[in-house]
């Protein structure tokens, strides 16, 4: 599922409580389109009739179902599953957090890393698959503390404060 949220306009909305946002895996920014993207936005408008464009399907739903199992068979080692744990137990003793990682989101961090190595082509995950996908899949998790709004801190440095003091296991 993919729910999206428009931060300009919150007048009439409220933030979600953090056991809803735990159950996102990953929360991510599009921004703006390119120049071209809007106005192909602009000329799809001035058509309305025309659907435009169309999705046709691409994979078969048996394909789509074998491609979910395949992140289950890559490989990773227990110092990285380790390090997984230490990275997500981290934000819950930084200072500047009140709510950190829950276990929740500790196996989305471990099944995202399988999906990262999957998408680089690999049958193992490595450090770097799990500090690639660590601030998409644990920021949008934290809760600051009320000092650490006041302040300005961002939970995405939070995030790579930990990645920075969490000592990174070598794999051999």
């Amino acid at each position: 599922m993919i729910a999206t949220q428009n931060p300009v306009e919150q007048e009439g909305t409220f933030p979600l409580p953090e056991a809803q946002i735990d159950r996102f895996v990953i929360e991510t920014s599009l921004g703006y389109p390119e120049l071209e993207g809007e106005v192909e936005l602009l000329e799809r408008r001035r058509s309305r009739e025309t659907q435009s464009p169309q999705a046709d399907p691409v994979l078969s739903t048996e394909t789509v179902r074998e491609l979910r199992r395949v992140p289950e068979t890559v490989r990773i080692e227990d110092e990285l599953l380790e390090y997984v744990a230490k990275v997500a137990r981290a934000t819950r003793e930084d200072r500047r957090v009140e709510v950190g990682v829950s276990p929740r989101g500790t196996q989305r961090l471990f099944e995202t890393a399988r999906a990262q190595a999957v998408l680089a082509g690999r049958e193992y995950v490595t450090p770097d698959d799990i500090k690639r996908i660590a601030d998409p899949v644990l920021a949008h998790r934290l809760v600051l503390t009320p000092d650490a709004t006041v302040n300005d801190v961002s939970k995405r440095s939070v995030v790579e404060s930990v990645l920075d003091q969490v000592p990174v296991p070598t794999i051999e």
